[in-house]
């Protein structure tokens, strides 16, 4: 009877033990996956990232609008809306400095030309600057909107031949004519906007 009971009692034991080790396991599995889970999400924040940019006329125009740069996967894509502006072509351009303070909008330098191209059309294959968006129509209501996805641009990267980071926006009142230098003859700047991140 006591060999009995002393089994009985081992049996528990190493069934007792066994279970303890098996909910053990599950903790220590659930907190790796969750640990896991947490470093992917990070990794995936890190590569997308937003800039919003706030146009503000200049030259006494009534331009107004919005840019908004997002960076994932290794490229960005730049929607801008604006608004103000006469019915027809104009030009849109990155500029070289983050610099608004202007009331022509020419405290934002020139064209954002980090590798010493010649101006021209984006895409050429002679060559364009960083910064050479080009032409978008307005409608009646004096109403436009750019679109543009590309991986010559990164935000906040660190890579002066790419980076948009404290860069400006600028809207022109004529049309790029994407020959002469060093800016396209685009006319007046009514419209200029920081990308800050």
């Amino acid at each position: 009877m006591k060999r009995i009971s002393l089994s009985l009692v081992l049996c528990a034991g190493l069934v007792f033990t066994g279970c303890k080790n098996d909910k053990k396991e599950k903790e220590m599995d659930d907190q790796n996956e969750t640990e896991m889970s947490s470093e992917m999400d990070s990794q995936k924040n890190e590569q997308k990232k937003k800039a919003k940019v706030t146009l503000q006329s200049v030259s006494n125009s009534n331009l107004s609008g919005n840019v908004v740069f997002t960076q994932e996967d290794g490229e960005v894509s730049m929607t801008a809306i604006i608004s103000g502006l006469a019915e027809g072509t104009h030009a849109i351009h990155i500029h070289e400095k983050g610099d608004c303070s202007a009331a022509d909008g020419k405290s934002a330098g020139g064209h954002w030309n980090p590798t010493g191209e010649d101006h021209g059309k984006w895409g050429d294959s002679e060559g364009f600057h960083k910064g050479d968006i080009g032409n978008f129509e307005v409608d009646e209501n004096g109403n436009g909107t750019v679109n543009l996805t590309t991986d010559e641009w990164c935000l906040d990267c660190g890579d002066k031949n790419k980076d948009l980071a404290g860069k400006a926006v600028i809207v022109h009142d004529g049309v790029d004519d994407y020959t002469s230098q060093p800016s396209g003859a685009a006319g007046t700047r009514v419209g200029c906007g920081v990308i800050e991140m």
